[in-house]
């Protein structure tokens, strides 16, 4: 049986290669072997330190490479150049498999029987749009599937740029009139809205109803359909006009005077639930949630019944260390920000002494750049707000985005301090068009879309951390006076309390002990 076979060479491997030790190499081995063989999909969720490292992934690659059939791996392209750069000619020169691998975003042919890698855009493009470049009943491996309602959101979203109005104009010579009316009217009422950090704004009835009317002029004036004529951009995005549950927006370039038009969906669980039965499929990603069934995760992703399974975390290599103050204001009050904006500057003092990097997590716009002002007049050049180039023992003052999309590149920080929970904002418009859908649902907005977010944008957020297991100070006070913060705790756990900081927690590297 392969689950045998695969056990046996995964730890031979292991023993003679002397990889980091993870607890749950052999049984996630087994289980995508299981998977496989039964053709019955599953849902894998790793501990925060492994999926920040990739280190299960030698896992599923033994099991993958001593299958004797064809599978499609699923992955980033920076994930699927470290497989094909270091581990998978490790794992081919240990287990000796011709197994054929290759990469592209389409299937070669039928009598494939090897390993293909494609992107997550490849796979979704075909597997949402039926295009066919993907035969079904081929066992799928999606890696890192925290990502993948942003992937597919960002598949089922149409976008119409400034340049698309010049081709609209050009594709349909007599309506240029009121294709430019119809822009100069979007353009004005667009800007006349109030500028918010997010740079985007939803489109109000009287702009539904412009883009209504010249869909309307053009299709009724014209004999053809709208896709005889129509260039790509606008084609799609009258199509996705004419879908349900959809959220139409405007991202706002005020520097250049100009704006494009988004149209996408407002959950993603109808478009993903036909394709999951279509071929068994292993997902796998780091903090889905924290349930082991991932009932809530499996309900945004339209997952039905499949095997589901959820490894604890090691407490003795991820233990962080986390200060959680009670005395500082909710987040919600007046007098939040400069209790913050002192309690962090507490953190840096206390931290001088110690060699390493600190990090401030600040979400609102306004408030990071005020507290990057403030601690750079004390502090100097130490202090940076959001850039990579950074002192040995420098401070970096970041939004959540930025420090997701940079954690890897950056070293494991000895400090991690977080104003407040990663909870979308209600001042974003795109959150509160998605709450709305799910008030008109009546649906718990919050335990199905708020806390989640924010639970898995917290675990991913601190995972560097678990490395060197240094300190957490979490400063919004919810965690400690809101009925949800036993789950923000269990978000975070292992970790041990602290009561206080000071220099001694830094400057003694063996505290833990």
């Amino acid at each position: 049986m392969i689950e045998v076979e695969v056990h046996q060479q995964l730890r031979a491997f292991l023993r003679e290669q002397g990889k980091p030790y993870w607890s749950h190499h052999l049984t996630m081995a087994r289980l995508v072997a299981r998977a496989l063989r039964l053709g019955r999909s599953a849902l894998i969720q790793t501990d925060a330190l492994s999926w920040y490292q990739g280190r299960y992934r030698l896992s599923y690659l033994v099991s993958i490479l001593m299958w004797q059939g064809p599978v499609v791996l699923v992955a980033t392209e920076a994930v699927q150049q470290r497989l094909l750069m270091v581990e998978i000619p490790q794992l081919r020169q240990w287990i000796q498999t011709p197994k054929p691998i290759c990469t592209g975003d389409r299937f070669p042919n039928p009598e494939f029987q090897g390993l293909l890698l494609t992107t997550p855009d490849s796979w979704l493009s075909d597997r949402l749009g039926q295009q066919g470049r993907f035969p079904d009943n081929i066992p799928t491996i999606l890696d890192g599937v925290d990502d993948l309602e942003i992937w597919t959101h960002r598949q089922l979203t149409a976008q119409i740029q400034s340049c698309d109005w010049d081709e609209l104009m050009l594709a349909c010579p007599t309506h240029t009139e009121a294709i430019r009316d119809a822009r100069v009217q979007l353009t004005k009422t667009i800007f006349q809205r109030p500028p918010n950090p997010y740079e985007c704004c939803l489109l109000e009835p009287y702009e539904h109803s412009i883009l209504n009317t010249l869909f309307h002029d053009l299709h009724t004036s014209i004999p053809h359909p709208p896709s005889s004529y129509l260039p790509s951009a606008w084609k799609n995005f009258w199509q996705s006009l004419q879908s349900k549950n959809q959220l139409l927006w405007a991202e706002i370039v005020r520097r250049q005077g100009q704006f494009s038009l988004n149209c996408g969906p407002v959950e993603v669980a109808s478009a993903l639930n036909p394709i999951w039965s279509r071929q068994p499929v292993v997902l796998i990603g780091g903090a889905l949630d924290l349930d082991t069934e991932a009932l809530v995760y499996r309900q945004r992703m339209g997952l039905d019944d499949l095997t589901c399974l959820k490894f604890s975390s090691d407490r003795q290599d991820e233990l962080i260390q986390l200060y959680l103050p009670d005395r500082l204001p909710m987040p919600n009050t007046p007098e939040f920000q400069q209790a913050l904006i002192q309690e962090m500057h507490t953190l840096l003092r206390v931290s001088s002494s110690a060699q390493g990097l600190t990090v401030l997590l600040v979400g609102d716009v306004p408030l990071k750049a005020q507290v990057g002002s403030v601690l750079a007049s004390e502090f100097g050049s130490r202090v940076q707000v959001e850039r990579t180039c950074l002192d040995e023992n420098g401070v970096l003052v970041t939004g959540w985005e930025y420090w997701r999309q940079h954690q890897s590149v950056l070293p494991a920080p000895q400090l991690l301090a977080i104003a407040t929970l990663p909870i979308p904002s209600l001042e974003n418009p795109l959150v509160a068009g998605r709450v709305a859908y799910y008030k008109h649902q009546r649906q718990d907005w919050f335990r199905l879309y708020l806390l989640p977010e924010a639970l898995s944008e917290l675990q991913r957020a601190i995972a560097p951390i678990r490395e060197n297991q240094g300190i957490v100070a979490l400063l919004d006070s919810r965690v400690i006076h809101r009925n949800y913060g036993h789950q923000v705790l269990a978000a975070l756990n292992p970790l041990a309390r602290l009561n206080y900081l000071d220099a001694s927690l830094f400057s003694q590297p063996d505290y833990l002990l």
